[in-house]
């Protein structure tokens, strides 16, 4: 049997790749790969590193990655001296080129049309795929911006971004598409009209002559009959270690239309965030200012002390677990490094995903660091994280002792913002949502273990998020954390590239047999 030609994919709004990654995983009944990603798109240029670095990966095949990668991962080589290594060939920078840093409505569209021109040439079937920026559609990004200034917010040209990705869909039409944004989509609403009313219509017939069915990938049925929360994906519900909800449409051009439809296929159980990072190395979180091993045992030690007076039905088991995490922090020296060398005696990883998230080659794990906080927030920290352990949830700030409150005057108030702005991720659960908020402190992603008293590190981050060991992301650490929460999860895009894939096959025994 003869192997079939890749099928070409464009990724739009590409972040860092996780949608792409999913879809370039997929392999064909010969061990061949099904997808080839040929162009992505990303304005930010750190994210577009990261892509471009996938990009040189992928391009040396399953496994077949040369040794100066992986010492670039180590941080044993620059990228530099990475990109003019021998076993690097200028083939191989080649294929970097399908990472485009360009921003859609800004970048001239001929230049654009050129790239995709050339990606997909003649092929009978290709794909297109991505996810419009969601600031102007998420509800916390909606709250700050309209409450700021209204007339701003209706004026924003993201609430809009989706046309540059119609834009192509009306000039190449493709066979597929798949469109990913947030759940606020669904109320978000412009001059009035709801948002989403309007892509539906403007995707559905984006030009004479052509229609698309949009598809739910977890509801059976078509836009027309279908409630708008019918194409939310609950991902935890499908064997993603997080409760990320989100919106993705599954366009079908109307010459396909008569293929049956698939849906993505619930896992037999959820997979928890124990399962996924217990594997990592243990870390102590730093101190922001005069760090030591001395300073943070005793600044963790004290919560214990903070919770003397604290009256609540779990009191007792709480300062019992804070006294013990106390003693056991002491194991926990390290703070993490960027590259983190396996040891004999590590722990085996639980998750039923462990082929798919672990490099033999790799050696270790990479970009697993434990950031600085305050005294004070480590003790909120280490009394949210005992009380998670033993009330198996993570706690609301009114069930915080006083003196451990943030300053809010209205901190305790029912109904007060951010009540739960100190959230422990629970290891028997999967994970609360990743988003980009995790650039910016670590509050919403306290790691489970006491004794650890941390944040979550990038590497469990991207975890969570299912990303592979191997995928390095480029930049500072702050950037670093805030592509990963920008990301759609690659072990879900690969489920969705699953049903993607076998529609095409559907579609190619059609053609065969005429």
């Amino acid at each position: 049997m003869s192997k079939h030609k890749p099928i070409p994919i464009i990724d739009l709004f590409a972040g860092p790749g996780g949608l792409g990654e999913g879809f370039a995983s997929v392999e064909g009944a010969q061990s061949d790969r099904r997808f080839a990603l040929r162009v992505s798109i990303e304005k930010d240029p750190i994210a577009h590193g990261t892509l471009s670095l996938r990009a040189l990966f992928r391009s040396f095949g399953k496994d077949a990655a040369p040794d100066c990668y992986y010492d670039y991962l180590r941080g044993k080589i620059s990228r530099q001296q990475l990109l003019t290594h021998p076993r690097v060939t200028e083939d191989s920078i080649h294929s970097m080129r399908e990472a485009q840093n360009a921003e859609l409505g800004v970048t001239p569209h001929a230049e654009v049309d050129d790239w995709i021109s050339k990606a997909i040439s003649d092929a009978s079937d290709w794909v297109l795929i991505g996810g419009p920026p969601c600031q102007a559609y998420s509800l916390a990004g909606r709250s700050r911006m309209r409450g700021a200034d209204p007339e701003k917010f209706e004026r924003d040209k993201r609430h809009f971004l989706y046309t540059e990705y119609l834009r192509i869909i009306r000039r190449f039409k493709p066979s597929i598409f798949v469109m990913e944004n947030v759940k606020g989509m669904l109320s978000s609403t412009h001059g009035g009209a709801p948002i989403f009313e309007r892509i539906i219509e403007d995707f559905t017939a984006p030009i004479d002559g052509v229609r698309y069915e949009i598809r739910s990938l977890v509801v059976k049925g078509t836009a027309e009959h279908l409630r708008p929360q019918d194409f939310v994906i609950e991902a935890e519900r499908y064997g993603i270690p997080q409760k990320r909800h989100r919106v993705i449409l599954l366009g079908v051009r109307s010459d396909y239309s008569h293929i049956p439809h698939k849906l993505l296929e619930l896992s037999r159980e959820p997979v928890t965030v124990e399962q996924t990072i217990n594997d990592l190395p243990h870390l102590r979180s730093r101190l922001s200012s005069r760090d030591s091993d001395e300073d943070w045992l005793n600044a963790i030690r004290g919560t214990k002390s903070l919770l003397d007076d604290w009256h609540h039905p779990y009191s007792s088991a709480v300062r019992r677990a804070a006294s013990e995490a106390g003693k056991a922090a002491s194991r926990n020296s390290s703070v993490g490094r960027s590259f983190f060398p396996r040891e004999k005696g590590t722990l085996s990883l639980m998750s039923r995903h462990r082929t798919w998230y672990q490099d033999k080659r790799l050696k270790g794990w990479v970009q697993h660091e434990s950031r600085g906080h305050m005294a004070s927030d480590l003790q909120r920290y280490m009394f949210a994280s005992c009380f998670a352990q033993e009330t198996k949830a993570s706690p609301k700030l009114a069930d915080f002792p006083d003196i451990l409150l943030p300053a809010h005057v209205n901190a305790r108030d029912v109904g007060a913002p951010f009540a739960d702005r100190f959230r422990v991720q629970l290891a028997k659960s999967p994970a609360s949502t990743i988003v980009s908020h995790i650039a910016k402190d670590g509050h919403y992603y306290i790691h489970h273990d006491p004794a650890q008293c941390r944040s979550l590190t990038v590497r469990e981050a991207a975890r969570i998020q299912t990303f592979p060991d191997n995928y390095f992301f480029e930049g500072n650490r702050t950037q670093q954390y805030h592509q990963v929460g920008n990301a759609v999860p690659p072990l879900l895009a690969r489920k969705i590239a699953k049903i993607v894939s076998d529609f095409i096959s559907l579609a190619e025994l059609e053609r065969s047999r005429r």
